[in-house]
């Protein structure tokens, strides 16, 4: 029996990726959903000028996809740009990645995970890393004096570990979703779309219970993750690039992998934790008052003296109001990626297994040097958070402005002069 050749294979997948391509280019991405029909469900416009998943509420599910660049054509980069607007703008729809009838001696157009799924509220993010804009010293597609000065590379900070495998990368996608199958489809049908193009280099999945608690979504510690993230007016102020240029509209994604020691946690005692986060672990309230949206009193002192909410609690590390107003927009998931064996190491630890779990932390910003760099500079220090977490991943990213119908992602990128 005779099967398909891998020559065979990506040939086809390359003249599918430069088909689409060359549609994007000639005619608008909403005119592949002629005779189409989507299914019901909630729908995040994909197209606006801003990307969705960034302010959008967030979903139940995140899978995060970092690529490396495997060619140093610029057509072929563009191409494959044009190929995945089209792709998010249909799978953001609740259609098939691809347009078109599935053919036996062909690679499917899409994997068919999703078919018969609603969209729940799949969100498609792109952000561009310092690799995209030189490698190694070299400008790769001639669009190297365009890097942001905000797209800096991030300092070494006190306690990292970081992770070469886990790090970096010239192109990231963000899916999220309230299905875990609905976000995973979209990274995958987006890759297959890059075959010899881009390469996967690192992936992260992960989970929040904000949208099905209508609430602050807890991280694996059990405290609310995100209750001084900015709305309204500051929202917008806080991360949408204002400046002219190919950025406006866009934002900076920073993007940190923290392993926290749940085994270490959990035989902490509850009062322990709470001075750890100065917050009340059940309400999420400041420590010292009753709500969980209460102003934090950083100057209230017990009988003796000291701060109810201590000098290197995080929740005083993080306040806007002890870091001159820097504010960042977390929008961070919860992950977990099974467990490891570890030896004996100091007591009570023993040989045994513990959790690959953590936080998937993202920030968005639209200066991270003002925002990020500047707040976690000081919590890398003294954050009495630091004894349980350690950072272990980390890149940074340049989201462009969403996409209007009939363009494609990153093109004032490629095409201002």
């Amino acid at each position: 029996m005779t099967g398909p050749s891998r020559r065979g294979f990506f040939g086809v997948a390359g003249g599918l990726a430069g088909g689409i391509a060359a549609a994007a280019a000639t005619r608008p991405a909403e005119a592949h959903f002629a005779g189409e029909h989507a299914l019901g469900g909630e729908v995040e416009p994909f197209f606006g000028a801003n990307q969705a998943g960034i302010t959008t509420p967030m979903q139940s599910n995140l899978y995060f996809a970092a690529f490396d660049l495997a060619t140093d054509n610029r057509q072929e980069v563009i191409a494959m740009l044009q190929s995945w607007t089209i792709a998010a703008a249909r799978m953001t729809a609740g259609l098939p990645a691809v347009a078109g009838v599935q053919e036996g001696e062909n690679p499917p157009l899409d994997s068919g995970e999703a078919v018969g799924m609603n969209p729940q509220r799949l969100t498609i993010t792109f952000g561009f890393g310092p690799d995209m804009f030189s490698l190694a010293g070299k400008d790769r597609y001639g669009i190297a004096e365009k890097r942001p000065a905000a797209l800096v590379g991030l300092p070494a900070f006190n306690g990292d570990q970081l992770v070469e495998a886990q790090s970096g990368g010239a192109i990231c996608i963000q899916a999220c979703a309230d299905d875990a199958q609905v976000a995973f489809h979209a990274v995958r049908q987006l890759a297959r779309l890059s075959y010899g193009t881009a390469n996967l280099k690192w992936v992260q999945s992960g989970f929040s219970s904000g949208a099905k608690t209508k609430g602050t979504a807890r991280n694996l510690m059990g405290f609310k993750d995100g209750t001084m993230n900015p709305v309204g007016a500051p929202l917008n102020q806080t991360v949408w690039v204002d400046e002219s240029g190919w950025m406006q509209g866009g934002s900076y994604m920073v993007a940190r992998r923290i392993r926290i020691a749940l085994e270490h946690w959990d035989r902490t005692h509850v009062a322990f934790q709470e001075q750890t986060f100065g917050r009340a672990k059940a309400s999420g309230a400041p420590l010292g008052s009753k709500a969980e949206t209460d102003t934090p009193d950083f100057g209230a002192t017990d009988k003796d003296g000291n701060y109810v909410i201590a000098e290197n609690a995080h929740v005083r590390l993080a306040a806007p109001v002890n870091n001159d107003g820097a504010q960042m927009l977390r929008r961070s998931y919860s992950y977990n990626d099974g467990a490891n064996f570890v030896a004996e190491r100091w007591p009570p630890w023993r040989q045994g297994i513990e959790y690959d779990s953590g936080l998937f932390f993202q920030s968005y910003q639209k200066d991270p040097r003002s925002s990020f760099v500047k707040v976690f500079g000081r919590m890398a220090k003294i954050d009495a958070l630091n004894q349980f977490t350690t950072h272990v991943g980390s890149a940074i990213f340049a989201c462009p402005p969403g996409v209007e119908q009939g363009g494609y992602i990153g093109q004032g990128l490629f095409e201002t002069a």
